[in-house]
């Protein structure tokens, strides 16, 4: 690439994100480089902690279906099952917007035939617009699997909090660890990570170093820990993701190589 072109993409990618990468190896295309080869790292992480994320949500939820008894919990909670207020709001929003998808996805002969089953008489003159989308939205059937891939990673990590210890944990969430000495906050505490570094990565920013080390301590308890029948070790969502942690740990260790001679250099 010509130095011209070099300089139109460090303004693509913006001098901020390129700045500690230039101030350490003092070569602009070096460090566009090593952005692009981080970016590629990243990927390899987000596919590891989006499989656990998965995992993790549809076993707390079956967890929990199970324990109250309560097919469809997320859209008609059982009385037992006390969500702090934060956490039945995130719910409302995620029906919500699964509703929203569903809605999206129909034809206009479709659209017609449920503004016909809730306006039978037309559309009211006074109804606000939202709300005369929102009325014909709240028709519509949802699975709780929608609304399962429509909450955030932050609402599930929630119900291992130190609120939940006595209703959730020792009654029932405990279960979703086959380790059964392990306390909460222990899990907690790695969901944490696991969360922490989940953002870093759908923002595109470096998760290396200590953070990286850290991760992948969390991702391997994760692995290793959550519940399943199978009773081989490792367990088979340990054995699905091998190959991709130790690419991801390759990958690491060869960004690090590339990074140690200019720290070398500013020693």
């Amino acid at each position: 690439m010509t130095s011209r072109e070099i300089e139109h993409l460090a303004n693509f990618i913006s001098a901020e994100r390129l700045d500690k990468l230039l101030k350490l190896t003092g070569d602009l295309q070096v460090a566009i480089k090593i952005h692009q080869d981080t970016l590629a790292f990243n990927c390899q992480l987000i596919k590891v902690v989006a499989t656990i994320e998965i995992a993790l949500r549809n076993t707390i939820y079956a967890n929990i279906m199970h324990h109250f008894e309560a097919a469809n919990w997320l859209q008609q909670p059982p009385v037992k099952l006390n969500l702090e207020d934060g956490d039945r709001k995130k719910i409302v929003k995620a029906l919500d917007s699964a509703k929203r998808s569903e809605y999206a996805k129909k034809s206009q002969a479709e659209k017609a035939v449920l503004k016909a089953e809730v306006f039978p008489k037309g559309k009211p003159k006074d109804i606000k617009p939202f709300k005369y989308v929102q009325r014909k939205r709240e028709n519509i059937p949802v699975s709780d699997g929608k609304i399962i891939a429509e909450l955030t990673f932050a609402f599930w990590k929630r119900l291992y909090a130190a609120e939940y210890e006595h209703q959730l944990w020792r009654t029932t969430l405990k279960r979703t660890y086959r380790n059964k000495s392990l306390k909460r906050s222990e899990v907690s505490a790695q969901l944490e990570i696991v969360y922490q570094m989940r953002n870093r990565l759908a923002h595109h920013e470096p998760v290396v170093g200590d953070r990286f080390h850290k991760l992948i301590g969390a991702i391997r308890f994760v692995l290793q820990e959550l519940n399943t029948k199978a009773s081989s070790s490792p367990h088979p969502l340990e054995k699905l993701l091998a190959a991709d942690v130790q690419q991801a740990i390759s990958l690491q260790s060869a960004l690090e190589s590339s990074l140690a001679p200019y720290r070398d250099k500013a020693i």
